[in-house]
């Protein structure tokens, strides 16, 4: 490599430098080139001017761990890329889901990183619970000499915005941890903003690990691990095959059996994974829209026409708070600029009202720059996977509840991704998908352990993946279903399959709570306290305990439900009650996927 034309005849190093420093870059890939950068600038920041000699380089003694809490795999996704960061630079470095992460073991850590979401009213994501409670509760004890940085990632539409990425840098803080990169607290839009707080993240680690053991380039480099072809960035256009109403005709509620066809793409999912879908908005709600900004959709984007944007690019039903400051901030109506600045009825009038509520009762012309400047990228959603591979192959299911919000003036919103699926997507349409693997929610490896499975509403649906996925096994541990719905004979979801495995023998027991089939309301949280003794006899027993559906009431009732039970039947405290919780956690046997 000749350097004479290159910035480096500015430089301070002698010709025959020049000439050692060619030779060893000629041999270097683009990886490990990356990695020297960082390692010299490593070595610049710490004063150290030795480099060993041959084909060995001074390698880090300390290491960096990489911990995620991750609800929808979002944070696992920041989490991964700057795993991939640290190994382009030869940084000695772990990548772990908190679930499997002993808290203890960060008193032998010297660096951290932390990427957590945050989800409901600021609470931890359900593979973070454990660790976020024993630093909380101060039981790891002092962290002195853990060098860390925390990400966190939300959604600023939530009153607790990224709360749990709050806490932990709070929490790692006060047990005497050193901040070591400051937080950083990111919205639904935050790749780009990731991507740069890692890079700078690692620049201030990679400063502060100390050098020891000698070790090749080309041994410090690590290559990254192939992901499958069809992903969150690049999903699958597969093909809807069914879409079958499982509810009756009188019921309240509209849910949905959705087939879609997954032949050649590759794809596979476990029992209790869930499939992301993109969608596209409705194009009267796009309409709407347009309308009541004095747009006429031709105006041009970064995504084509504005029409365009609107339709696939950007979110038009879930509201957030800075939609109305923004449109605020724009606008000359009084009223509006009142309640922009009031955070009560900012968070009320989000909760329940989408974009173009908020244009309707405050109609404000806009510039397409505007209208694009208020509203957020769109987002695919996450649906529990209702199959398992090893009954339907290249098949995946899914159990959607369709949302409908009837409004004040008659008209009726729906759930975006709900509404694509259930109206707007023909037979044998197209469909972008990818699987959003969790390793969090997982049937027992010995397929000889009992099972119980709360599973209300469209809750049910990863307990039909599971029970398909035990059939096929032959597995002979005991199953028990705790289902609920409001009418038996309108909301009974898959009852004729239910039915087959209890006569089957396969279901050995299922609980159903109809809350409105008598004029008091029963929930599956009652059916739980009525079979208390028996329900701890199982977990005695061994079995793994699993929850799915409504994180802000229902999950929480279910589990207040449970340690009423352990206290009750366990003969236990509240606070033995709560480790006993605690331990099934730590087991991976108490395990949750609520949203």
């Amino acid at each position: 490599m000749q350097l004479k034309d290159s910035p480096f005849n500015l430089s301070p190093l002698s010709d025959e430098q020049q000439r050692q420093l060619g030779q060893v870059l000629s041999t270097l890939n683009t990886q490990q080139l990356a990695w020297m950068s960082g390692y010299l600038y490593g070595l610049s920041q710490t004063g150290n001017q030795g480099v060993a000699t041959s084909a060995a380089v001074a390698a880090p003694s300390g290491s960096l761990t990489i911990l995620f809490g991750s609800q929808t795999g979002n944070a696992k996704g920041v989490a991964s890329a700057i795993k991939a960061q640290a190994e382009a630079r030869g940084l000695p470095v772990t990548l772990a889901s908190m679930a499997d992460y002993k808290p203890k073991q960060l008193k032998k850590e010297s660096h951290l990183l932390v990427v957590v979401s945050t989800y409901g009213e600021g609470e931890p994501p359900e593979s973070a619970v454990d660790l976020f409670e024993q630093l909380k509760k101060g039981k790891i004890g002092k962290l002195d000499g853990l060098k860390f940085a925390v990400l966190g990632l939300g959604d600023s539409s939530y009153e607790f915005f990224c709360q749990t990425g709050k806490d932990f840098d709070d929490f790692l803080a006060k047990a005497g941890a050193e901040r070591i990169y400051e937080l950083a607290s990111l919205d639904v839009d935050y790749q780009d903003a990731a991507k740069t707080w890692g890079e700078q993240a690692l620049n201030a680690i990679a400063a502060t690990l100390t050098t020891g053991t000698a070790s090749s380039v080309a041994g410090a480099v690590q290559q990254a691990v192939g992901h499958s072809q069809y992903s969150k960035e690049n999903p699958f256009p597969a093909r809807l095959s069914v879409n079958q109403k499982i509810t009756g005709r009188d019921s309240t509620k509209d849910i949905r059996h959705i087939e879609i066809n997954l032949a050649d793409s590759g794809l596979t999912y476990q029992p209790g994974d869930a499939l992301g879908v993109w969608f596209d908005n409705d194009v009267e709600l796009v309409g709407e829209v347009l309308a009541l900004t004095g747009l006429s959709g031709d105006e041009a984007t970064a995504h084509g026409t504005l029409r365009a944007a609107l339709t696939t690019h950007l979110e038009l039903t879930r509201l957030h708070g800075g939609f109305i400051t923004g449109l605020a901030d724009i606008s000359d109506n009084a009223a509006l600029k009142d309640l922009a600045g009031d955070k009560a009825q900012v968070n009320a009038l989000v909760a329940s009202a989408q974009v173009v509520d908020v244009l309707k009762r405050f109609p404000t012309v806009l510039t397409a720059e505007q209208l694009v400047g208020l509203l957020r990228p769109l987002t695919p959603r996450l649906y529990s996977i209702a199959s398992a591979q090893s009954e339907v192959e290249e098949e995946v299911h899914l159990t959607v509840g369709v949302v409908r919000y009837p409004q004040e003036d008659g008209t009726v919103r729906s759930g975006a991704a709900s509404s694509y699926l259930a109206d707007r997507l023909i037979e044998d349409g197209e469909a972008r998908v990818f699987v959003e693997h969790n390793d969090n929610f997982r049937l027992p490896q010995n397929p000889d352990t009992p099972v119980i499975m709360v599973g209300p509403g469209t809750g049910i649906a990863p307990f039909r993946a599971f029970m398909q996925e035990r059939e096929a096994q032959g597995a002979e541990g005991k199953n028990w279903l705790f289902f609920g719905n409001p009418h038996f004979t309108q909301d009974f979801l898959y009852q004729v399959e239910w039915q087959r495995y209890v006569k089957s023998g396969l279901l050995s027991k299922i609980s159903l709570a109809f809350s409105r089939d008598q004029a008091n309301k029963i929930y599956v949280q009652d059916r739980l306290r009525d079979a208390g003794l028996e329900l701890y006899q199982w977990l005695e027993a061994g079995a793994h305990f699993y929850v799915c559906g409504d994180a802000n009431k229902m999950a929480k009732d279910v589990q207040e439900a449970l340690l009423e039970v352990i206290a009750e039947h366990g003969h236990k405290s509240r606070e033995e009650a709560e480790e006993y919780l605690s331990e099934l956690r730590r087991a991976k046997r108490y395990q949750r996927d609520v949203y």
